[in-house]
């Protein structure tokens, strides 16, 4: 049986050998599915019996239904009942291992929570680690998945998801412990459901969507009600790589109709080999130069992200001033 399901949930299968065998034996006096066999009118024994005495139950043609302590396998007795099916000397009853419970799927994550708090609590390292301590290796993560998958390794991805996903419930765990305002990962995956359904009436609600950008515009217009932004370069993170800071800046801008960085003096790569080879070289270039390109674009994207900012301001101020700024222009 799961420790990771409720107690009293057992599979139908599980609940009609248990009210049809002639004896029920347990090893475990606390196992906790006992109160609640007994609730159903099932008179279990605590006993702990070996492989042979288990045989021993079965004469008769009587059917003997054990359960192992720690919802567990208990490899003393079927390890004796192999060496007696084994031995051709025992005439042995027909043995069958039934699945009293299977896990929900994320019932693993419990597992999780549990490792992660002990580890908080007694590892000396992780027992002091601050958010900030572990904000680097957040970052190092998801670069490890992004590289897995880009590769195409598909074990690899499997890895790097337990490490990205083993950030999330140790930054959980450290939150849990602040003495003034504590939250746990109950609360971060609370707070995630619940955007998830606000950001999908297509699916949860009664709006409609049929394309991938239909899909979008709904995500985007109820996240704008939600943040109350004042810009659309809010919440575009400064501290991602320069490039894709420049790229999240233009596409929030061009979106939203606003002035686009100047294009460039020559013509566009034709796709993006051609595009990587060229961003390359000038990269190169650039270093050769003693200039550091990632530097130069950081703040190249800082200076477009306040003109940003500043065009938003002048838009809002002349349709606030409305049809009479219009009126004046006309005469």
């Amino acid at each position: 049986m799961s420790h990771r399901v409720a107690p009293g949930l057992l599979s139908w299968p599980a609940w009609q050998v248990l009210r049809a065998a002639d004896r029920v034996l347990c090893a475990d006096p606390e196992h906790p599915q006992l109160p609640y066999l007994r609730q159903a009118g099932i008179a279990v024994e605590t006993a702990t019996p070996t492989g042979q005495q288990l045989v021993d139950a079965t004469a008769g043609g009587r059917t003997v239904a054990y359960l192992p302590p720690d919802a567990g396998a208990d490899r003393a007795v079927t390890d004796e009942l192999a060496r007696l099916g084994g031995s051709g000397r025992v005439a042995m009853p027909e043995l069958e291992l039934l699945p009293g419970s299977y896990d929900l799927p994320g019932a693993r994550l419990l597992d999780l929570v549990q490792v992660m708090d002990r580890i908080r609590a007694e590892c000396p390292w992780s027992s002091v680690r601050t958010h900030e301590d572990l904000a680097p290796y957040a970052v190092e993560e998801v670069y490890e998945l992004v590289e897995a998958i880009e590769e195409g390794d598909r074990t690899a991805v499997r890895e790097e998801l337990g490490d990205v996903l083993l950030q999330v419930a140790f930054h959980a765990a450290i939150a849990a412990d602040d003495p003034e305002d504590p939250y746990d990962i109950d609360d971060v995956a609370a707070g995630l459901i619940t955007k998830l359904v606000h950001r999908h009436p297509h699916v949860f609600g009664d709006e409609t969507a049929h394309t991938p950008q239909e899909v979008r515009e709904i995500w985007m217009r109820r996240k704008h009600a939600e943040k109350g932004r004042e810009s659309v370069t809010e919440g575009v993170p400064l501290a991602q790589p320069a490039l894709a800071l420049a790229a999240k800046l233009a596409a929030r801008a061009g979106a939203a109709r606003l002035p686009l960085p100047a294009a460039p003096e020559g013509p566009v790569p034709d796709g993006e080999e051609a595009l990587g080879a060229q961003l390359l070289a000038l990269a190169a270039a650039a270093q050769a130069a003693g200039l550091d390109p990632e530097r130069a674009l950081r703040e190249a994207a800082r200076r477009y992200r306040a003109a940003t900012q500043e065009a938003e301001t002048a838009r809002a101020a002349q349709e606030a001033a409305g049809p009479r700024d219009r009126t004046a222009e006309s005469g």
